[in-house]
């Protein structure tokens, strides 16, 4: 004997299974340099409709409302919340920000280019700018070995003072990326994002220009996950969650109940 009302149900704990698991994950990155909060968005499941509004009831009436039962829910994504994370002074040159829109460039292994915002850069054995992972930023910024110091201006030049020489030498310039729905890039991981269809293809130019945000040297992003905000929604979940698994419980001893009265 089966029952919408347990799939209804079934529907809804998996739903509110995977919202838990988006909160987890945002908890779980809250000191993540440039980490991004997700948000799951849920949609109703078709409907199965026994009455149509509008059909005709008898030869002279029509039925004024339909008779919709739905099947449940799912979640149909989960949409990064984009918001400014709060700046912290590290005092570190090689540390970079964003003040505003923008991702920085880094070449993968495979050759392609991913996106970020963690601007926790360091330098390779050989001079090039590269991420803790040993990624190079793109464009490759190269730094001479003889360097005493490194500036990164806001429109992301990059300046060196060499021992010896009483004015900064410019050895290069961050460019930044922007995308005209940033939402649609796809995590990998790494603290790395992928252009997608969705997302459109990068934008690249200088910081500060066309919509792109200024670099603050000495500073990261922290992530703009609110504990407070997540552990109220982490709340709201459990409540969800055992109010289907009630629903599972009352909807089996009804159909016990039928089955021995029967």
């Amino acid at each position: 004997m089966s029952n919408g009302a347990l799939h209804v149900a079934r529907t809804g704990l998996d739903a509110q299974n995977m919202r838990m698991q988006v909160i987890a994950n945002n908890l779980a990155n809250v000191n993540t340099v440039g980490f991004k909060r997700d948000r799951a968005s849920f949609e109703t499941l078709a409907y199965q409709a026994r009455t149509v509004a509008g059909a005709a009831s008898s030869a002279e009436n029509q039925y004024a409302i339909g008779t919709n039962l739905g099947t449940g829910v799912q979640i149909n994504g989960t949409a990064r919340i984009d918001t400014q994370g709060t700046l912290t002074n590290t005092g570190n040159s090689l540390d970079l920000a964003i003040e505003g829109a923008g991702y920085f460039q880094i070449q993968m292994p495979d050759g392609r280019n991913a996106f970020t915002r963690a601007g926790d850069f360091s330098l390779s054995a050989e001079g090039t700018l590269v991420t803790s992972d040993g990624m190079p930023v793109q464009p490759q910024i190269q730094i001479p070995q003889d360097a005493t110091a490194i500036s990164v201006g806001a429109d992301g030049t990059v300046s060196v003072q060499v021992a010896g020489q009483s004015e900064q030498t410019q050895v290069g310039r961050l460019e930044l990326a922007r995308f005209t729905n940033a939402a649609g890039l796809q995590s990998i991981g790494n603290n790395l994002l992928l252009e997608t269809p969705a997302s459109g293809a990068p934008q690249i130019g200088a910081a500060g220009e066309e919509g792109r945000g200024g670099l603050r040297s000495g500073a990261l992003e922290a992530s703009n996950v609110n504990v407070v905000e997540e552990l109220v929604d982490m709340i709201e979940t459990q409540r969800a969650y055992e109010v289907n698994s009630k629903m599972i419980q009352a909807t089996d001893e009804m159909m016990r109940n039928a089955t021995q009265t029967l």
